[in-house]
């Protein structure tokens, strides 16, 4: 689209009443169709979740000229009108946005946030012409910014303004951060990044962020694009055979807040949430100074940066082939979550290693958590990882009580199925997990890609099928090799009791009490009568007459069976008091990680040049 170009499509968003967390929308379609139909997203991309937007949509108007048209609403999420042709089509409407999330929308008096999929209505018939935002400063928003990866038209200097894309898919992919942020900016492999964060606490140390997040990126983009100098990645050129980085620049949005994690990707951003008691703190210079040490979430929050940043090549561009173009109408299948996201999971531990922000220590930890979890869900011996990603849409994103028991993470089975990949490829010494990804990234072009081609681009580097493998490990619900190929590159694999509630197959809630919140299949929880929802209130052990202990916590348990073999638990369920009699199993084994042989642990970790 060229930046001065009359556009086809004008979304003007503005503030009806920050306290209410209303926006105004106002919509003209330049030339409308004779009926024109509109319609609200229903899902956005990358949670796979029908999430009814239009729910939040109120007070649709529209008029043609002076005249007000009459509006049919045909489904839950699409409009209709008879227009006249020639004659500019304009709709008003509000948006009620008070959803914290990375999905939605929000507006406060501190803070505005939105995706286009929660505000901008499509277009039948004209998604794939220009399309325009316009921000609009409203009262009492007089230190806002905006932070948004739209390409702009005419801003001031606050980022308020026109803001053009050429197609709707473009649009609702970049969303839009206003108030009043921190911001900082950096340059990776020559592509200008910037990082805002709203909610920062005065402690916030953001030169280390950024420093952090710079090292990361520029990892990442080596690993996509090895070869990549600031020349070639500026100029787009082919060098040594690798394609141009697929963007020009790239925008971080962060909310901290007192509670929540996660992010979402877009094409050249992200948005992210997390724990403001998470963000990098500058060293203390009054009160008593102390040791100056990270808070231990950081590193969760440097993980999910790598994440999101590893899905702009992985799922926004290489990306599954039902899924070449999205359907906004409807939940969109795929089998292939697992590669899409459990393969970037496998990845942003390993890249923040390769990065340097962890150690070997610290990456062996996240990656025992990773394996204790994925062997401690009954559900990965019901559902096979590709039934999970089938499923996502009625099981992953709408977990209920029985979750651990019916399926298993696309996210952590996922990246236990890279990590086997890519431990036997090094172990058979003809190629890596990384040289796979960036030859399927060019093979397809950095677009579509089904499992076939994963298949064919394994067999061409290695020079054997691996049908065999993606059919167990992928395919089946046999469990992964990961012992095995572990300690075949230098990792002890140790044995050590598991933790008490998985003993006892249970998980759980702490604080005011002890609540149930899954009872795992097979185990002797299960067997002995828990339920979802009971408050687990007391224990009594033989030989302590009738008196039983209160819990508070599973510590407490602990305390109180002691040795025994066998005691009865309290619980209260729909207001009455149980008495069930709890057998306690031998002691159940975890795995954990360390290094055996530093220098086999190390040429894994370690960034790989394609062999030759």
């Amino acid at each position: 689209m060229r930046r001065n170009a009359a556009p086809a499509i004008h979304y003007r968003v503005e503030v009806a009443n920050l306290h209410a967390h209303l926006f105004t929308v106002t919509l003209t379609v330049a030339q409308p169709a004779t009926r024109q139909t509109l319609r609200l997203p229903v899902w956005i991309p990358g949670s796979y979740l029908v999430r009814e937007f239009a729910k939040n949509l109120q007070n649709l108007q529209c008029r043609q000229g002076k005249r007000k048209l009459e509006v049919q609403q045909l489904d839950k999420a699409s409009w209709q009108m008879d227009c006249k042709p020639g004659e500019p089509l304009v709709m008003q409407y509000e948006v009620y946005a008070n959803d914290p999330s990375v999905r939605t929308a929000w507006l406060d008096a501190d803070r505005g946030f939105f995706n286009g999929t929660s505000l901008c209505l499509q277009v039948d018939g004209q998604c794939d012409t220009p399309h325009q935002l316009e921000l609009v400063a409203g009262e009492y928003m007089d230190d806002w910014s905006v932070a948004t990866s739209l390409e702009p038209v005419k801003v001031n200097k606050r980022g308020f303004g026109r803001y053009c894309a050429d197609n709707y898919d473009t649009l609702v992919d970049c969303p839009v951060e206003m108030g009043p942020f921190w911001s900082g900016n950096f340059t990776a492999c020559g592509i200008p990044h910037r990082f805002v964060v709203a909610g920062a606490p005065p402690s916030f140390d953001g030169a280390q962020l950024l420093a952090d997040t710079q090292a990361i990126c520029e990892a990442e983009i080596r690993f996509w694009h090895a070869g990549c100098t600031k020349k070639n990645s500026k100029t787009g050129s082919k060098d040594e055979g690798q394609s141009p980085i697929p963007y020009r620049s790239y925008v971080f949005m962060l909310n901290a807040v007192a509670e929540g994690y996660g992010g979402l990707e877009h094409r050249n951003s992200t948005a992210l949430i997390c724990k403001r008691a998470d963000l990098p703190r500058l060293p203390r210079t009054t009160l008593a100074p102390t040791v100056h040490k990270q808070p231990e979430g950081y590193t969760q929050l440097l993980g999910l940066i790598s994440h999101e940043y590893f899905h702009t090549w992985n799922v926004k561009r290489l990306r599954p082939a039902e899924l070449a173009r999205y359907d906004y109408t409807q939940e969109n299948y795929t089998e292939l979550l697992w590669f899409f996201e459990g393969f970037t999971s496998y990845y942003d531990d390993l890249l923040l290693r390769r990065a340097g922000r962890i150690d070997n220590a610290t990456y062996l930890k996240l990656l025992t958590k990773t394996v204790n979890g994925v062997a401690q869900t009954p559900g990965r011996k019901v559902q096979t990882v590709a039934q999970a990603s089938f499923d996502a849409w009625i099981k992953y994103y709408r977990q209920d009580e029985n979750t651990p028991n019916a399926t298993v993470s696309y996210y952590t089975k996922g990246s236990l199925v890279g990590l086997c990949l890519d431990l036997t490829l090094r172990a058979e010494g003809k190629t890596t997990l990384d040289a796979v990804m960036r030859r399927l990234w060019i093979r397809c072009d950095g677009g579509p890609m089904a499992e076939a081609d994963l298949l064919a681009v394994l067999e061409q580097l290695s020079g054997r099928s691996y049908a065999r493998e993606l059919a167990q490990w992928v395919h089946s619900t046999q469990d992964l090799p990961i012992t095995t190929l572990l300690e075949k590159h230098g990792i002890q694999v140790h044995q050590e009791p598991n933790q008490v509630a998985q003993q006892l197959g249970l998980r759980v809630k702490e604080g005011n009490g002890l609540f149930i919140q899954h009872v795992l299949r097979g185990g002797v929880a299960e067997q002995a009568g828990f339920a979802s929802g009971d408050e687990w209130i007391a224990v009594q052990a033989p030989g302590t007459s009738n008196s039983a202990w209160r819990l508070q916590s599973l510590d407490d348990f602990t305390l109180y069976a002691g040795n025994a073999k066998k005691v009865t638990a309290t619980v209260a369920r729909d207001k009455r008091l149980l008495a069930l009699s709890l057998s306690l199993p031998k002691a159940s084994q975890a795995v954990r990680l360390a290094v055996r042989d530093a220098a086999l642990v190390d040429a894994w970790l370690a960034p790989q040049p394609d062999p030759q």
